[in-house]
């Protein structure tokens, strides 16, 4: 039999205090996102204001009394705590059905831009000052100047002579594009959606109401794919460039353009000119004008009118070339200037031990705006210092660009610091860096190591660089294949197999030998 007995067992474990755990939630939030987060909280805890708010007139000053019922009044409206703004991931469905390619841009040349590993396309800090732009217009401005898609062609159909019926059809189909001006669902299925809504059995596709629904959406179409930008409304691909070339001058290669965009668009990406010059009856000669024709073309109509924020990116610091080296300071607008409302802290410390005052909950309430400011800047303190340490890594791409950055892990920045290395993930995931060489995710710095000749390593950010540099300035007509890339890196004493070589030129978003080929 068993008897019951008492024992002592000394253990250690981690707990998250609520401080710990919104400094983490702090840290791994995009510059967007912490801007909602600080909003969010603004509204909820009456302790907390932003600096830029007009202080309160000393003459309006309410005794301590009236200020302790203001702060509970506003606490009783603002009960519980403040909760992270979750941001929304859009799935970007890209169509490629004419191509076989993976985005709309590849089908010009077989290669995109410098948009990889964190590279975005959009101005440094510098080059946006020298412009004369920087600070004259900020990203809400710009956004709001070009207005959306659906609001420019709403404006143009108000100009158009329609039925109430007609017009409604028209809306819904400007409501179904998406961001790049296609269509997102068939007409099919939007005519099948709007009979549920108009209790219309669906099934029952030859009814008059059915049939005259589709009618107007086949009509409202037509009346979409005329407004600008030319070549909204498609369905494809080729539409859209159909849409387009139907809208230029007469030309003798127009219409074969036109043939070959709406027949035969994958051979011309392919460049596979025997089958064209056969298809079409055309010679060589013909196929090229076609081609400069269909090149001209906007594979994305809707691109000018992009509220992407990815297109539009802040950075988090800013570095400069300075005659002591490199300056690395942040980026001041994106720093919220928070701080504690002196009138109600005094009010809510007036009223202490007062019976009725609640006043357990508003120094809860005070203590997590004091919390809030202090994680706040506990978060861009680390961003610098991370920031620093990267630079200091990397003095070398400042001074020459990618083809000669280091390797470097995430490791190695966290044993400097003294930081945890899931930290410096949090701080280096959608925080970017204005450079003189454009403006990168911080990530963007590190990359794997690969090994050289000489005994010494290279960056895979290097190695891209130079794959890139490569293609840029290969014969058009005798593009260079992966073994070739290959070579070429080993004579530059970097051993890179030619399916890595692949797998980098991948994700630089260029074609293979075989579609990078000038017809």
């Amino acid at each position: 039999m068993m008897k019951p007995s008492l024992q002592v067992r000394l253990s250690q474990h981690l707990a998250l205090t609520p401080q710990l755990q919104q400094s983490i939630r702090l840290l791994q939030l995009s510059t967007l996102e912490l801007h909602q987060e600080v909003g969010q909280m603004l509204e909820q805890n009456p302790f907390l204001e932003a600096e830029d708010e007009l202080a309160a007139s000393p003459y309006d000053t309410p005794p301590d009394r009236q200020a302790a019922d203001r702060v509970a009044d506003r606490a009783a409206d603002n009960e519980g705590p403040s909760e992270s703004a979750e941001a929304g991931d859009a799935a970007t469905e890209i169509r490629a059905e004419e191509f076989g390619t993976t985005e709309r841009d590849d089908w010009e040349n077989g290669t995109e831009g410098d948009d990889f590993d964190g590279i975005r396309e959009t101005p440094s800090a510098a080059s946006a000052a020298s412009s004369g732009e920087g600070d004259d217009m900020d990203a809400q401005d710009r956004r709001s100047s070009v207005g959306s898609l659906q609001d420019h062609l709403r404006s143009q159909a108000l100009g158009m002579r329609l039925s109430d019926s007609d017009r409604a059809a028209l809306n819904v189909l400007i409501e179904s594009l998406d961001g790049d001006g296609y269509l997102a669902d068939t007409l099919e299925d939007i005519a099948e959606r709007l009979a549920e809504m108009f209790g219309i059995d669906p099934s029952d596709t030859h009814s008059e109401a059915r049939v005259d629904l589709q009618e107007r959406l086949n009509c409202a179409l037509q009346w979409l794919q005329s407004l600008e930008p030319t070549g909204v409304g498609a369905r494809n691909l080729g539409e859209c460039i159909a849409l387009q070339l139907k809208a230029t001058p007469r030309c003798p290669a127009r219409q074969l353009a036109l043939r070959i965009a709406e027949q035969y668009l994958e051979l011309l990406a392919r460049r596979d000119m025997k089958r064209l010059t056969a298809l079409t009856g055309a010679d060589e000669n013909q196929v090229r004008q076609a081609q400069v024709l269909i090149k001209a073309c906007e594979p994305k109509p809707g691109r000018p009118f992009s509220l992407a924020e990815s297109n539009i990116i802040v950075p988090d610091v800013i570095v400069r070339k300075t005659g002591r080296g490199l300056s690395v300071v942040l980026n001041p607008d994106v720093m919220p200037k928070l701080r504690i409302n002196d009138l109600y802290a005094q009010a809510v410390r007036g009223q202490r031990g007062s019976p009725g005052s609640g006043q357990p909950g508003l120094s809860s309430r005070l203590q997590e705006a004091r919390w809030f400011v202090k994680n706040i800047q506990q978060r861009f303190d680390t961003i610098l210092r991370v920031s620093k340490a990267i630079v200091e890594r990397q003095k070398a791409f400042f001074a020459h660009g990618a083809i000669a950055m280091k390797p470097l892990v995430l490791r190695e920045i966290a044993d400097e610091l003294g930081l945890h290395e899931s930290t410096i993930s949090r701080v280096t995931t959608a925080k970017y860096m204005s450079t003189p060489q454009g403006t990168f995710e911080l990530k963007y710095f590190f990359g794997s190591s690969l090994n050289t000749e000489a005994g010494g390593n290279a960056s895979s950010t290097a190695v891209r660089a130079l794959i890139q540099q490569f293609v840029s300035a290969e014969d058009a007509k005798k593009p260079l294949s992966d073994s070739q890339i290959s070579d070429m890196l080993e004579e530059q004493g970097i051993q890179v197999a030619r399916r890595t070589v692949a797998k980098y030129r991948e994700a630089l978003k260029i074609a293979p030998a075989s579609l990078r080929r000038a017809i």
